[in-house]
């Protein structure tokens, strides 16, 4: 028998064998038009990492992009924006072609208000929960949260293969994250799912079919992931639009012919209330190729100018008359040469995209009415796509692929010109996210989760009928309603009892003709982080004794010794035996400082004796009221003016054992101080609210502070950590000292600032961690919630029990 001759082993391709390969298969394919609406789609392969084959050779990925306020920012926090915006762009080289995409898509309404919509309980409350979901859906009418607005960055490089494009897609798209993050932009890339799930909304912007797609399921079932996104039907049936699905669209370009741009260009097409697509395809030009094309231009302009010269020479006028429009373009051509060569300027093409949409052709004609109405206004034209709907349609995908053959040449700076920032909006979709009023710049809810802030501390700042209350008991009555948290309120004016006793908390009065106490000297085993919860509570004390002894020095050293040991005594006495038949009163400190030998001791104890046993003895009782309750409310009004200060100590001391407690059983406790200022005028109460403010975000506590003095929370430097530890703050109207210091403190714009002068009730500034945005809360008045929560005479609602 004779031997099989072996195979020869077949030698692996070269890259350019590769090429030809492709190149002869791409040959072979139908040149025709397509004949699917998913033939139409112009891209090859999607992998599941994001990154797209658009066509040979050719791999592109998309990054999401957050807004941030530019519109409303100082006058150089714009101009710094703006240079950022300059080096982001020149960080592209010729190399990588990119895409500005701005997506305003149609929500499907039912789905947007089952988001906002508070979830029955069956716990007593639902009633309440109707009526304010009621008033949510009323808020979302007059805004456009039907449509959702999103910003993306495609970017695509040539490459011979998946293998050699992914380390240089990943190392750009590493770069770019960066560079947002320097701007301050939340921006995150997407995957292959979340980027076919984006095209899937631009083809069904009538937000009629949801997105149904599993990599699994498709790779099983021999389908092209185009299937999943594809419209039903694609209708170029004329040059002028087309429908996709049960929409009319038309695309068109915007021809750039103003001599000067604005940045507020880009956010008026942006800002127009209809389903759209803006893009821009953005083109590097090499910077000695776009030099020596300037300096070409710049000859053939000297040699026109040459041969205008000599006709007027032959023609006996004066040479240096030549036509005006000569002369400019030579000094901008010349002014632009400068700026490439000796400025950090580059050179880019510019396709500036704009795709209208209408579910009718009369509606889609409105709107590119209306759109060109915005162009012209700048300056510019609009221009239809005449024969092109169907490359303009495919140009506006984020696959960073410009069929359109139409490009404007500018410099970096006038490509920075269409800044893509506008003002951030504040919607969170979480089942905890609170409403805070509508957004007075796009009339868009303003839902968000303050639990989700770095720290969720809170003030409130207003002038006396700004709404400061109000907003207080709009959000009292919101979390109460969709969170689990414990909620005590502090309520110097007794405005806060009608919404407590509708909601079936505790109101507990404290005055001296009360029958309800506090025992200010409760502690629990879990007050402190320390093993010794004593030291803390020594703290409280002494500012407790401090407000009692009073006077411009307060506390003398000698004195807070005294204090401090006794504290000890008192305490140690009832751990050794934790009943609460056993848990010390004031009465206990009066004692124990009366058997010190230091006359220091007793001169506190004198001062402390009205308190024991004098007309002022309401906080020498054990606690007989239930401050256990979900909601709490401590009414003081009735208190004088120094009793009054020592109630809200008295008060933030027991909320701070609710915190405590809660902390175990990972709960949150949400504490409202009302009339805050009148605990920041003494040193040491100032320096415990202070510390209490700090505490407050790790044991799970949320505070809020209303006050209308500005300045007594600016008055130390101590003080001025409430603001610095607060990054949820409501700015209602201001008087006009406040002003000037807010402005100074939180770096407010002037333009800012005018939200806050002369507003009405119920308009402000909401400050939500880096996020400031103008707000405006029109609370409907015919809900029986807006008469339990007005202090307004006349609109206040009988209170029950």
């Amino acid at each position: 028998m004779f031997p099989f001759p072996r195979k020869k082993k077949a030698d692996a391709l070269t890259p350019q064998q590769n090429k030809q390969i492709q190149a002869a298969i791409h040959k072979r394919k139908p040149t025709g038009p397509p004949r699917t609406a998913q033939q139409s789609i112009p891209f090859q392969r999607m992998f599941e990492d994001g990154t797209c084959r658009v066509r040979s050779n050719y791999y592109t990925r998309t990054i999401q992009f957050q807004d941030i306020n530019y519109q409303l920012a100082q006058q150089e926090d714009k101009t710094a924006i703006f240079e950022e915006w300059c080096s982001f762009l020149n960080f592209f080289d010729s190399s990588i072609h990119f895409e500005l995409s701005f997506v305003n898509v149609a929500t499907d309404a039912a789905d947007f208000e089952r988001s906002i919509r508070i979830p029955f309980q069956q716990d007593g409350f639902d009633d309440v929960r109707a009526e304010y979901s009621q008033m949510l859906r009323q808020q979302l009418a007059k805004g456009n949260n039907g449509l959702t607005k999103t910003k993306f960055i495609t970017f695509g490089i040539e490459a011979d293969s998946m293998k050699l494009a992914k380390p240089r897609l990943e190392h750009v798209q590493n770069d770019l994250l960066n560079n947002f993050h320097r701007l301050g932009v939340t921006a995150k890339p997407l995957n292959g799912k979340e980027r076919l799930k984006l095209m899937h909304h631009i083809f069904h912007m009538d937000g009629g079919e949801k997105f149904e797609f599993d990599w699994n399921t498709f790779t099983r079932s021999g389908l092209s992931v185009k299937d999943a996104i594809a419209p039903t039907v694609f209708a170029f049936k004329n040059s002028r639009c087309f429908q996709m699905g049960g929409l009319y669209g038309a695309m068109s370009f915007l021809s750039i012919t103003a001599s000067d741009l604005s940045d507020q260009l880009l956010k008026d097409f942006l800002e127009m209330d209809s389903s759209q697509i803006v893009t821009m395809h953005i083109q590097s030009v090499d910077q000695n190729k776009a030099i020596k094309t300037v300096k070409r231009t710049i000859t053939e302009l000297d040699r026109s100018k040459i041969e205008e010269q000599k006709k007027a020479v032959r023609a006996g006028y004066d040479m240096d008359i030549i036509p005006s429009d000569l002369a400019t373009y030579g000094r901008d051509a010349k002014a632009l040469l400068k700026e490439l060569q000796s400025q950090n300027e580059r050179m880019f093409l510019v396709t500036f995209l704009i795709l209208n949409t209408g579910r009718t052709e009369q509606e889609l004609e409105t709107n590119i009415f209306q759109a060109s109405s915005i162009a012209q206004k700048h300056n510019c034209n609009l221009c239809r796509l005449d024969y092109q709907q169907e490359q303009g349609l495919m140009s506006s995908l984020p696959l960073a692929e410009n069929q359109i053959e139409i490009q404007r040449g500018l410099t970096t700076s006038s490509t920075a010109i269409f800044i893509p920032f506008t003002t951030q909006e504040l919607f969170q979709s979480g089942k905890e996210s609170l409403y805070y009023g509508l957004n007075a710049l796009s009339q868009n809810l303003i839902m968000v989760d303050r639990k989700k802030l770095k720290n969720p501390n809170g003030l409130i700042l207003g002038t006396p009928g700004s709404g400061k209350s109000f907003s207080a008991k709009r959000e009292i009555a919101n979390a109460f309603l969709v969170t689990d948290d414990d909620i005590i309120v502090n309520d110097p004016e007794g405005e806060y009892s009608p919404l407590v006793n509708r909601l079936k908390g505790q109101v507990i009065k404290i005055s001296p003709n009360s029958d309800q106490y506090v025992n200010p000297m409760d502690i629990n085993a879990n007050y402190s982080e320390e093993d010794n919860p004593i030291a803390l509570k020594a703290d409280f004390i002494l500012s407790l004794c401090e407000l009692v002894v009073g006077g411009k020095e307060g506390l003398q050293p000698v004195e807070k010794t005294v204090i401090d040991r006794c504290v000890h005594q008192i305490y140690n006495r009832y751990f050794n035996d934790p009943r609460p038949e056993n848990m010390p009163l004031l009465e206990d400190l009066y004692n124990a400082l009366l058997q010190q030998e230091e006359k220091e001791a007793h001169h506190v104890a004198t001062a402390l004796e009205i308190y024991v046993k004098g007309s002022l003895n309401l906080f020498n009782h054990r606690t007989n009221v239930n401050v256990e309750n979900r909601l709490v409310c401590y009414d003081i009004k009735e208190l004088g003016k120094q009793m009054k200060k020592i109630g809200m100590l008295v008060i933030q001391d027991q909320v701070w054992g609710r915190v405590t407690a809660n902390r175990n059983l990972k709960k949150s406790t949400r504490y409202y101080m009302d009339e805050m200022h009148l605990l920041l005028k003494e040193e040491q109460t100032a320096a415990y609210s202070v510390e209490i403010w700090k505490r407050f975000r790790k044991w799970g506590g949320i505070p809020t502070g209303l006050t209308q003095n500005v300045k007594d929370l600016l008055a130390s430097r101590e003080v001025e950590n409430i603001f610095e530890n607060s990054d949820m703050i409501i700015m209602l109207n201001q008087a006009a000292g406040d002003r000037q210091i807010l402005a100074k403190q939180l770096n407010i714009s002037p333009h800012q600032l005018s939200y806050v002068t002369h507003s009405g009730e119920g308009e402000g500034l909401l400050f939500f961690g880096n996020v400031i945005l103008p707000f405006v809360d029109r609370f409907p008045q015919d809900l029986e919630l807006y008469r339990i929560m007005t202090t307004k005479l006349g609109e206040v609602a009988p209170q029950n029990g």
